[in-house]
């Protein structure tokens, strides 16, 4: 198993934890990176949004490549997969300013293809948004221009999307960035299967997590590339007693005061009281975190890690909180042993 981390652009990741003593920053994400690959993480996804999705739209939010650019110059080793919006960056310039990236990190930079989700924070920036397959559409198009662009000398493009007249991309990318992507519609997973080297999921228990690993090997093995890689978001929490980890996940689920935007949330949690339950931790923590269940001793976690490893998992991106001081844990008493 690869282990991965979310850079915590957004200040944190608990909706319902206001200090989570992790100010974004460019002094905390620069620590947190260069401390992250001497303990053993292999990976770090960077997200992109302009809005604060956790914290409040008000809230500070990283830019993701300024972050990136500035990560790869102190880091040696991690690889930097970084989140992209296709209708928010022109492919053709992207490809330029990606390989210089690349570059700097000396051929770590990898890809994680986003189609934008969020209306408001488009129309916010003056952006397009495109309707769901229409994403898709403008993605498969976007992955063909910045992939010209990273193997031609010059490249021309015309598409319904975008158009390059003789494109020249010099210096090249060291190597060509991984590609990774998620989605759950036929539309995102048949787009992936063709056009991308690796796919991640949103957390969920084992027994789902395999049958989309086997399902997108099959698509992929249809369209005749080689084979892809998988990962997954989980929220971690490792204490040395089931007891003491199971507290903490009690006082993150804890709603106490509701951010603003979620003024319908009593509305939204109507229902039984599993669900109810159920309803809270997928508010409390982003990406289905919750859902693998990576919550108790580190011998339970080691165990549920090698049943995702058995499904054919092979990489986990890990939030925490606080993400310093969880990260040395879990290094210490997951990966460290493992």
């Amino acid at each position: 198993m690869r282990y991965g981390y979310w850079m915590p652009v957004f200040g944190g990741w608990l909706r319902n934890v206001a200090d989570e003593r992790m100010e974004a920053s460019w002094a905390y994400v620069r620590d947190l990176a260069v401390r992250a690959e001497r303990i053993g993480y292999d990976l770090t996804l960077i997200a992109e949004l302009n809005l604060n999705d956790i914290k409040g739209a008000d809230a500070p939010a990283l830019d993701a490549w300024s972050t990136a650019a500035a990560i790869a110059a102190v880091t040696t080793s991690q690889e930097l997969m970084v989140a992209v919006r296709p209708n928010f960056h022109q492919p053709a310039l992207f490809a330029k300013a990606a390989a210089n990236i690349d570059r700097i990190a000396g051929g770590r930079l990898s890809l994680n293809v986003v189609s934008s989700w969020w209306a408001d924070e488009a129309r916010q920036y003056g952006l397009q948004f495109d309707q769901h397959d229409d994403r898709y559409a403008r993605t498969a198009e976007w992955l063909e221009v910045v992939n010209g662009l990273w193997s031609e000398d010059r490249f021309s493009y015309g598409g319904r999307f975008y158009r390059t007249e003789e494109a020249i991309c010099a210096p090249k990318p060291l190597h060509r960035p991984i590609v990774y992507a998620g989605g759950e519609s036929e539309t995102a997973k048949a787009m992936i299967a063709r056009q991308c080297d690796a796919y991640v999921m949103h957390g969920d228990p084992v027994a789902a997590i395999a049958p989309k690993i086997a399902d997108m090997s099959a698509r992929r093995a249809a369209a005749g590339g080689a084979p892809m890689t998988f990962g997954m978001a989980a929220y971690a929490i490792v204490r040395d007693s089931e007891a003491e980890a199971r507290r903490e996940l009690a006082r993150i689920l804890e709603v106490k005061e509701l951010p603003s935007g979620y003024a319908n949330f009593d509305q939204w949690l109507s229902g039984t009281e599993l669900e109810r339950e159920l309803r809270i931790q997928e508010y409390s923590v982003s990406n289905r975190g919750l859902r693998p269940d990576l919550v108790g001793t580190p011998e339970q976690i080691r165990q549920r890690i090698a049943d995702y490893e058995g499904a054919g998992l092979d990489l986990l991106l890990l939030q925490m909180s606080p993400q310093a001081e969880e990260m040395e844990q879990f290094a210490a008493q997951v990966i460290g042993t493992a």
